[in-house]
């Protein structure tokens, strides 16, 4: 070998060597923030919850703007429309909270290729629209209702005052109000719905976990029907329970719930193990939306040995779906999205599940949370909001249980909203 040959491999061996080894990441390109202290128009909440985290409770005369745990499309690219859930986290404290879908858009921080362009906040939009709002208000919001008196069983709106059993302040003697009475307006007593789909008739279906139930209503939020139990199982908040035994622990019910891409099946999954399954184990049902019924089939998904409940469901495509799953502790943190594979499934039962991201690990070059680090975590309590917004980028979301969680001691968490960029493809439909 020549000496010059033998020269230019060494050079090329050391430049090697001095070179950061190059590989994909998950990346944060996109982040937007609402403030914790976030009110909508609507009558007094939080007559029944605990004051925290420097938050005053109640609210007079308005509504929080917060515990997102679902996400659709909005009227117009860049917009979302995001649901709330049963308020203040329990049926006891929560009946005064509405039912609520809120149109937003988040003007993310990102990198354009120069600099990072954005605020970074997040902005009430028309409903319908999609236009700017100066506030959360009427025109930007629309509460769930059933003036039909379809539901099936007693609501908060059909009394003259409110239940009473909750840890806050309240009096067995508050009137409920005359916009829910009169607006036969769903309350966080009612339901606790925790997944939102639009069929391809254009209505909208709920996934609620005090039953659990299906709920159905048409676009503007009227209630179409009767809240459809799953036969076999109930959770001990379930207003059919009557004394029997449930066989679902509180707040397992249904969590997520996807749709496949003719707008005909949903696909909903518990959050707890029914009794009797294998211990860590979640169904997946599958519902026909035409017949309005169960077709019978069902999978299990199978917890990680750190993981103890799950977020949300979505589809990618018709066969494979995201779920965020995660722990309930500060530390260690598990904050997850796995893909799952309904056609390739184990003798057991068992979909296919492979991890897809790590949310406590997102690489984050241009810090556009702006923490000084180009590492950025996720480390919230209850993350409960994943949409694919194509092949390789994914919004996420969390729940920020309004006022008592907080990942800073004594100050209330925000919304966050992020846009992640996967270091592989997906095959969405």
């Amino acid at each position: 070998m020549s000496p010059r040959l033998v020269l230019r491999i060494s050079l090329l061996a050391a430049a090697a060597m001095a070179a950061p080894m190059s590989h994909a990441e998950n990346t944060l390109v996109g982040f937007a923030s609402l403030p914790a202290a976030t009110f909508a128009k609507g009558p007094t909440s939080g007559q029944f919850a605990s004051s925290a985290n420097g938050e005053t409770l109640p609210l007079i005369d308005k509504q929080p703007v917060q515990g997102f745990s679902a996400v659709l499309p909005g009227p117009e690219a860049g917009t979302y429309y995001v649901m709330t859930d049963n308020g203040f986290g329990t049926k006891a404290n929560s009946p005064d909270a509405l039912l609520r879908i809120y149109a937003l858009r988040p003007d993310f921080r990102r990198w354009n290729g120069r600099g990072i362009v954005g605020s970074g906040t997040v902005s009430p939009v028309d409903r319908t629209t999609g236009s700017w709002r100066p506030d959360f208000d009427g025109r930007s919001f629309l509460s769930l209702r059933d003036p039909d008196s379809k539901i099936g069983f007693p609501i908060v709106a059909d009394r003259t005052y409110y239940p009473y059993s909750g840890s806050g302040p309240g009096s067995a003697e508050i009137p409920v109000a005359d916009a829910i009475r009169k607006g036969h307006l769903l309350t966080g007593a009612d339901l606790d719905i925790e997944s939102m789909r639009q069929d391809k008739n254009g209505n909208r279906w709920f996934g609620d976990e005090f039953g659990p139930f299906l709920v159905k209503t048409d676009a503007s939020g009227k209630l179409l029907r009767a809240a459809i139990p799953l036969p076999g199982v109930q959770s001990p908040d379930s207003p059919y329970l009557d004394g029997g035994t449930a066989n679902l622990n509180r707040s397992a019910g249904y969590e997520g719930m996807a749709i496949n891409a003719a707008g005909d099946m949903l696909y909903p999954m518990l959050e707890g193990t029914v009794s009797g399954d294998p211990v860590k184990s979640l169904r997946i049902y599958e519902f026909d939306v035409d017949s309005e019924s169960y077709t019978g089939r069902h999978w299990l998904y199978a917890l990680d040995a750190s993981g103890t409940n799950i977020g949300d469901m979505t589809a990618v495509n018709d066969h494979q779906f995201i779920v965020i799953e995660r722990n309930g502790t500060q530390e260690p943190r598990f904050k997850k999205l796995f893909l799952i594979d309904l056609a390739q499934v184990d003798e057991a039962g068992y979909a296919q599940k492979t991890e897809l991201v790590d949310l406590m690990n997102l690489a984050d070059p241009h810090d556009l949370n702006a923490d000084g680090s180009t590492l950025f975590t996720f480390p919230f309590v209850t993350i409960e909001d994943v949409l694919v917004l194509d092949s390789r980028t994914l919004l996420v979301m969390n729940d920020n249980n309004y006022p008592g969680s907080s990942k800073v001691e004594g100050v209330p968490d925000a919304n966050e909203f992020l846009q992640i960029r996967l270091d592989q493809p997906l095959k969405p439909r």
